[in-house]
């Protein structure tokens, strides 16, 4: 897949913005030209007249910039109505919990200001919690992204301005000041700008390989960091490696007359009551997933017939979303499978770039989480259940399998900095892989005029950030919107 393409599909699940924004502006994709390493380079290079780095740093709300609170209620058109509140209430912890379920907003921004057009398969939403450490099918331990509900083609910048914006707002939380968010955003992009200039003269199929290895991150802690940083790194690994179906299964479920069952917690875990008729769907829903996966991988879910189901409410923007856990259990004592369903709509960057190639949204998400990632769970996949009122689309995956994400609110300056840039690393590879890297690398450069103007937009969407999170806690005491501080 030299370049994400993106040809004309039918209209996406699930609600957009589209009738809060009826027209809105879209990111238009260049054609990256030239048949040789240096023409593309060159390519990049030349964009720069049209679209200076400079100008990356400028933010101002557009005269025609949509009311936020308005996109998100538009947003929440046909999720679950019970969950919205605690949607809302969890956006209101702070202005970095806003940002998480704003996605959509940003996009909003973005697709109004100036844009390089030099396309990649981007994550969407590629904040600073949306990264971490999970198990490889070989059993090693791999940092990466690891969110792609908003996976979708658009201008490589979108993702590194997200990434930045979210060091910003995270300093101002834990206290740092902006000083200190000015320098981890210019560290972030100057990061991510210098890994892309190494990956891109290599062969593609030398860059498709390269990863962020956990190993080699624990030895550098181990050689220079402090006693304290080689516990920390110490106890978070031996943690991942706790965080399995055995360790699920302890913490999910208890042991009945029955068997194993799902633990109960309203209204976060709640049971569903399945008719005969709903435990049909499923079953052929679970026969499309099965299909989905490699065909040396379809006998493995054979051996964990589904014990039980739940509905689980998880992470911020997607809270209201369907999303199930399945409990499959083996024949050995204590041998369980968590399998997560959660629901997939059109990606929020669909409504300002290019439609989706994907008939399936739940296909779109897996697509995406296999290109951009180093190495996936093998048992990514996807199905459809029809409901009574529309056709809802999922993607499948393992609940825990050394899941883990960096504990933001335990990191000084340093080791935040440290983490911003591991994390651009990992995003400078993702997009890598998309076949764009040399016109990447042409556009940025050797210089620091696209860090700086990283640097400038991060604090000054921040502010942005901050107003729009006011807003939504207005639309709260005004009874717009009702929000839940249920957790």
């Amino acid at each position: 897949m030299a370049e994400p393409t993106t040809p004309a599909s039918p209209s996406p699940i699930g609600p957009s913005a589209r009738s809060v924004d009826p027209s809105p502006p879209r990111a238009i994709a260049r054609r990256v030209e030239g048949d040789t390493a240096d023409k593309r380079r060159r390519f990049g290079k030349s964009v720069r007249t049209e679209v200076p780095r400079e100008v990356h740093g400028d933010w101002a709300p557009a005269p025609d910039r949509p009311d936020p609170v308005a996109l998100l209620e538009e947003q929440s058109v046909g999720r679950i109505p019970d969950l919205l509140p605690i949607r809302y209430g969890r956006m209101l912890v702070s202005p970095f919990a806003f940002y998480r379920g704003a996605a959509l907003i940003m996009a909003a921004d973005l697709a109004r200001a100036p844009s390089t057009g030099i396309a990649v398969v981007a994550c969407g939403d590629a904040h600073l919690s949306n990264f971490g450490v999970f198990a490889t099918p070989e059993r090693r331990l791999a940092f990466d992204v690891n969110d792609f509900d908003e996976v979708h083609p658009a201008p490589f910048e979108w993702d590194v301005k997200r990434l930045a914006t979210s060091l910003v707002l995270v300093a101002r939380e834990q206290g740092f000041g902006d000083e200190a968010g000015r320098r981890m955003a210019n560290a972030v992009a100057s990061e991510y700008r210098t890994r892309m200039l190494k990956l891109a003269p290599m062969g593609f199929l030398d860059s498709w390989y390269v990863h962020v290895d956990v190993t080699s991150l624990l030895g550098q802690v181990r050689q220079g960091g402090s006693d304290k940083e080689r516990r920390r790194a110490k106890a978070f690994v031996e943690k991942a490696s706790t965080r399995t179906n055995l360790g699920a299964l302890r913490r999910l479920a208890e042991s009945t007359p029955d068997g194993w069952r799902l633990r109960e917690e309203p209204p976060l875990v709640v049971r569903p009551q399945l008719s005969d008729a709903n435990l049909g769907v499923l079953r052929r829903a679970m026969d499309e997933y099965q299909a989905s996966l490699r065909t040396d991988l379809r006998p493995l879910l054979e051996h964990y017939p589904i014990a039980d189901i739940a509905r689980k409410v998880v992470g911020v923007g997607s809270v209201g979303l369907q999303a199930y856990i399945l409990l499959g259990v083996g024949v050995a004592k204590d041998d369980a499978l968590f399998l997560q369903l959660k629901e997939a709509r059109a990606s929020v960057l669909e409504a300002y770039t290019d439609p989706t190639r994907f008939d399936h949204q739940g296909e779109r998400v897996v697509s995406g989480q296999r290109f951009m990632q180093w190495a996936s769970d093998q048992l990514l996949g996807w199905l459809r259940i029809e409901g009574l009122d529309r056709s809802y689309d999922f993607y499948v995956r393992q609940l825990r399998d050394w899941k883990m994400s960096f504990d933001l609110a335990a990191a000084d300056e340093r080791r935040l900095t440290r983490y911003g840039r591991t994390c651009a690393q990992a995003l400078a590879r993702a997009h890598a892989r998309s076949g764009s890297s040399l016109a990447i690398a042409g556009y940025l450069g050797k210089s620091d005029a696209f860090d700086d103007a990283v640097e400038r937009f991060s604090i000054a969407y921040a502010d942005q950030t901050e107003r729009d999170f006011a807003a939504l806690r207005a639309a709260a005491s005004s009874g717009r919107i009702t929000a839940s501080d249920v957790d």
